[in-house]
């Protein structure tokens, strides 16, 4: 579900009342959490933090007139969820997250390839996805974007 905004406060505001507390503090434990470089903006139509033009000229290899994205977060229809790019590359990375949110949360872990869905958003594990952003930095995500994701 994309969202109109051309800010992540515009986003915020948009998306229900009863969401709207649970996105702000997801959006400041990320902001609070971020390696240097890696850069906020609104991105697919979600709050997106990317790996700006600056630092990475190439951009992403699908439209490479955007920014390299990292990560997303968004108020979808049934859940907020947030997207990872480093659970998708890093199988090291998903096995730590997996076998850590068992003791952040009661709740049990509905996940994609890249995609952590919160249903019950009272139940969102700041303190481990805290953690998950600081795992990787740009350089580090550039590094295994080109190796493993660009490739495909």
């Amino acid at each position: 579900m994309q969202i109109e905004a051309n800010t992540p406060e515009e986003y915020i505001q948009k998306i229900p009342q009863e969401r709207q507390a649970a996105m702000k503090q997801l959006r400041e434990t990320i902001l609070q959490n971020l390696p240097e470089g890696f850069h906020e903006t609104i991105s697919y139509g979600m709050i997106g933090y990317v790996v700006p033009h600056s630092i990475y000229p190439g951009g992403y290899h699908c439209t490479p007139e955007l920014p390299l994205p990292f990560m997303n977060i968004a108020s979808q229809k049934h859940y907020i969820a947030l997207y990872h790019s480093g659970i998708y590359a890093d199988n090291e990375i998903k096995e730590w997250f997996v076998s850590e949110y068992p003791n952040h949360c009661s709740a049990k872990l509905d996940m994609g390839k890249s995609c952590i869905r919160f249903k019950k958003i009272d139940e969102i594990p700041y303190a481990l996805i805290a953690e998950l952003v600081r795992k990787m930095s740009v350089q580090q995500w550039i590094d295994l974007y080109e190796a493993v994701v660009k490739t495909k």
